[in-house]
């Protein structure tokens, strides 16, 4: 069947069922799912990394956005392809069990928990380190300003899956809101050639300042690995898909504009965060929003966006609870997960997983008290693997479904990936490239890197330990639809 004449027909039903998807509300309407899709392309990743990629590899970083975005753009547009052919809030763990077996699922959804359980760490470091933007909190230790903002997020994400996406709404607005008027500030610097902190803005800038790649092309690759990062929950749509009402019309929607958005809010933001000021004016640890406006003079204004990346940080942490609650209860009622995890509150919201994600964020308190200068780079470095990992399970489900239709057994949906299969190859290959590059790097990235053998390990091992559980439970289900 050719793939002209597959786009002429509907998707028909999966046979395939995820006891995981049962018990939901279908809370999420289309604006929570539209923001919720802005919210998962701008983060702390853009807001606070952004500072130190600009000081280590210069202009030359918004190439890097653009890469790394178009990748991401292809993963979550393959998710949203399965979406439409199977709604589920399982996600690509309900995708991985259907096409590649309880191994598959039980691979892809740990893969997940090590990339938000270590997000979550990165996202109240985020959060502890904008606190102290203020003299207030200056005095207050790191980990207990990341304790605070753990403890706030945590009992938000509790209450209902409606509340979530209210929250969420409101948050992205905040930070699409600051971004557009950075913007429009920063246009208006660059257009009217205002001096900022003795400098004329311009492309005049970046050419007095080494060019586009002041340090040469290799710090631009090597800082790939963190870009990766900042696009970490752009397939956070995907599982909401389980919670929506109408999936096969909101998503595709939610998905495509995307694209667009990183084009503006991160390519753009770091084309004109380039423009501002010399590269070498940005620095780790501080947001380069902050640094402008600082510089700028406005009074207040670095205070104001100050609380906007806060936003942001509380905005990712409240994103990675909500969707690890969820793939984990996917996974412990196929047995893979601890039977905990499964289970749900009065408000229909999978508080057992939720508790377990939070609780790593609890070392991530600890890390924050033991290493308060280096936490955020520890737990970036291992939430990129995850990402990394969580990414090219999307991408093999998705290859394995594209190969499925060819032989007939499944029917794709008129929204689809583009050219597969060699989108999905492309990925994969630009995946492994990343993880080569931040083994290259040496550092806490190689050290990183080198502890793939003991992840493998740790994950056959606990394979062992449930894979009794996970066929005792299969049997039980293929029981009961006899």
């Amino acid at each position: 069947m050719s793939d002209r004449t597959l786009t002429a027909v509907e998707p028909e039903p999966s046979p395939h069922v995820d006891a995981g998807d049962e018990g939901y509300s279908k809370d999420l309407k289309s604006r929570h799912i539209n923001m919720i899709a802005i919210g998962g392309a701008i983060g702390t990743g853009l807001f606070l990394g952004a500072g130190g990629r600009m000081a280590g590899a210069g202009p030359s970083l918004a190439i890097a956005y653009a890469v790394c975005g178009a990748f991401a753009f292809f993963v979550v547009r393959a998710l949203g392809e399965l979406v439409l052919y199977r709604p589920s809030s399982g996600a690509f763990v309900s995708y991985a069990r259907e096409f590649m077996g309880e191994r598959g699922a039980y691979t892809a959804g740990w893969l997940y928990f090590l990339n938000w359980s270590t997000t979550a760490v990165a996202d109240i470091t985020a959060a502890a380190t904008y606190a102290h933007f203020w003299s207030m909190f200056s005095s207050v230790p790191q980990w207990v300003c990341a304790l605070v903002a753990l403890a706030v997020v945590l009992t938000a994400n509790l209450i209902s899956v409606k509340y979530f996406g209210e929250t969420e709404f409101w948050f992205s607005i905040i930070k699409v809101a600051a971004l557009v008027v950075f913007m429009c500030i920063g246009i208006y610097l660059v257009v009217t050639q205002h001096s900022v902190d003795g400098h004329t803005p311009g492309f005049g800038t970046i050419g007095a300042d080494g060019g586009l790649f002041p340090k040469g092309v290799m710090p631009m690759l090597l800082v790939i690995q963190g870009v990766v990062f900042a696009y970490a929950s752009v397939e956070l749509c995907g599982v909401a898909a389980g919670e929506t009402e109408n999936p096969g019309k909101i998503i595709p929607k939610a998905i495509n504009s995307i694209m667009w958005r990183v084009g503006i809010f991160y390519v753009g933001s770091v084309v004109l965060l380039a423009l501002l000021l010399p590269y070498t004016a940005y620095s780790d640890g501080e947001s380069p929003f902050v640094t402008v406006l600082a510089k700028i003079g406005v009074p207040g204004a670095a205070g104001v966006m100050n609380l906007v990346v806060l936003t942001a940080a509380l905005s990712s942490l409240n994103s990675g609870l909500y969707s690890t609650g969820r793939i984990l209860r996917s996974m412990a009622l196929a047995g893979s997960a601890p039977r905990f995890t499964g289970r749900m509150n009065k408000g229909q919201v999978p508080y057992g997983g939720i508790l377990l994600t939070a609780g790593f964020g609890v070392l991530g308190v600890v890390l924050n008290y033991l290493v308060p200068g280096k936490a955020f780079e520890i737990v970036l470095n291992f939430a990129s693997i995850g990402i990394l990992g969580t990414w090219g399970m999307v991408m093999l489900c998705s290859l394995l479904f594209w190969q499925r239709s060819k032989e007939g057994r499944v029917t794709r949906p008129a929204y689809r990936l583009p050219w597969a299969p060699y989108t999905q190859i492309v990925t994969l290959c630009f995946l492994v490239a990343v993880a080569f590059l931040m083994w290259w790097g040496g550092g806490v990235g190689r050290t990183t890197v080198e502890c793939l053998p003991l992840i493998a390990a740790a994950l056959v091992g606990g394979w062992f330990l449930v894979r009794g559980r996970v066929a005792s439970v299969a049997a039980e289900r293929q029981g009961l639809e006899d």
